[in-house]
């Protein structure tokens, strides 16, 4: 173990995104010291993991991290990119975070007095730990693109960047997340041949009797919800989030209007067979279920408008605009023109590098609120951590605030009476 007095601290914070910056601003207002390693710069993945097209589809409202609610004059809107990756770097401005970027942790260990970070400039040690490197990691591509010709073009969501970037010809997108569904719009927009492999992912209305939905079902409680609150209690944890789009002010994306456009629609991959692609025959089941949850969020407003008397303009009840006939289950990419295929397929956590028997069967950390089960070790910014909001802008306030006032008070039960200084939990001596 290290003895340099430099490299200890009371908190080291692993992750510098809105998350990791959240949690240092609640310590900052606590007085505890920490610092925060950067793998690349603050705002990367905004960044760098976003298409040039990109926006948030929760309106600008919404974002309100601790100290920093959204500083613009348009809070109906939806920040697009570029204003979300300079919303973090301003919030990080305002307070003036303690962050070494482009450093990487590369293993976090813990002995019987205090956590041990290796990174990529020494090695450090902490009373607590907290990981905010949330819970999307590496890409996950499904084993069956080995199998495809090796003059495809083939990309993750999180590498495409715009339409005029690919080869000539038509594109095949493989999920409809929200990923999917903003990236086959995008490309669609563009005037590109694209076609859609739709899966299970549920659509969300835009506006909806005289009201964004998001602001419905802020009204509502939604946001609020806990995970212990909801039906599914940790299952929704892995839920794919409701396609919906900020783009143009605003507005819902409905597949079967883009297949009257011109768009190719099919069921979930299923094989691959050199140029030969099969698909599931359960398109008009994926349309239609995903339609289902977007009339079940009306219904609940509708309830709620219906049960406070409040008065809202009616809007006239959905109606399908296409619907499948006899979907093909199978494509050849040459005779299609298919010369791209983008995997809108979500990604894999990788937590690997912590070396401490936090996580379950499946790799994700067991905790309540953040807290894990070794004491000192915390997790902020993964989705549902507690609430839906978790993973937003509107939600990481709360868990940051939860997880910084956890970290205070064992700071303080830990402080030797008399002592100046917090030197951790078995009063572990700075630079000794």
């Amino acid at each position: 173990m290290t003895s340099s007095a430099t490299t200890h601290y009371p908190v080291v914070i692993v992750g510098g995104g809105q998350a990791g910056l959240s949690v240092s601003y609640c310590l900052q207002q606590c007085g505890v010291e920490n610092i925060i390693f950067e793998q690349h710069s603050i705002a990367h993945s905004w960044q760098s993991k976003r298409w040039d097209s990109f926006c948030l589809v929760t309106p600008n409202w919404q974002c309100a991290l601790p100290g920093y609610k959204y500083p613009g004059d348009d809070p109906y809107s939806f920040m697009e990119k570029d204003k979300i990756v300079q919303y973090v770097r301003d919030y990080a401005q305002s307070f003036k975070p303690n962050i070494k970027e482009k450093v990487s942790v590369e293993k976090v260990e813990k002995d019987s007095s205090v956590f041990e970070v290796t990174t990529s400039i020494g090695c450090y040690t902490a009373n607590q730990v907290v990981i905010a490197t949330g819970g999307y990691h590496t890409p996950k591509i499904p084993r069956m693109s080995e199998a495809l010709p090796k003059d495809l073009l083939q990309l993750h969501s999180s590498e495409y960047k715009r339409p005029e970037d690919l080869p000539s010809g038509a594109v095949l997108v493989v999920g409809t997340g929200q990923s999917g569904c903003q990236i086959a719009e995008d490309l669609h927009i563009a005037g590109r041949q694209v076609h859609l492999c739709v899966g299970g992912a549920p659509r969300s209305p835009r506006e909806y009797r005289g009201k964004d939905v998001v602001e419905w079902l802020d009204q509502l409680g939604y946001y609020k919800m806990t995970v212990d609150e909801h039906p599914q209690k940790e299952a929704v944890r892995k839920k794919t989030n409701h396609y919906v789009t900020g783009r143009g002010g605003g507005r819902e994306i409905d597949l079967r209007q883009f297949a009257t456009e011109g768009m190719q629609l099919y069921g979930k991959l299923k094989s691959v067979e050199g140029t030969q692609l099969s698909f599931q025959d359960n398109l008009k089941e994926n349309l239609d279920q995903a339609d289902g949850v977007a009339e079940s969020i009306k219904r609940t407003i509708d309830d709620y408008i219906e049960k406070n008397n409040i008065e809202a303009v009616v809007d006239p009840p959905y109606s399908p605009v296409w619907q499948p006939s006899n979907p093909p289950t199978s494509i050849d990419l040459q005779s299609a023109d298919i010369n791209t295929i983008i995997w809108a397929t979500g990604y894999h956590t990788d937590f690997s590098w912590i070396k401490i028997p936090a996580f379950d069967g499946q790799g994700y950390p067991t905790h309540q609120r953040g807290v894990t089960t070794i004491e000192g070790l915390y997790f902020v910014g993964l989705p549902w951590l507690y609430t839906w909001g978790s993973g937003r802008f509107s939600g990481v306030a709360q868990d940051a605030e939860h997880i910084a006032d956890c970290i205070a008070l064992r700071q303080r039960r830990a402080k030797p009476v008399g002592s100046g200084r917090y030197d951790g939990i078995n009063e572990v001596a700075i630079g000794s």
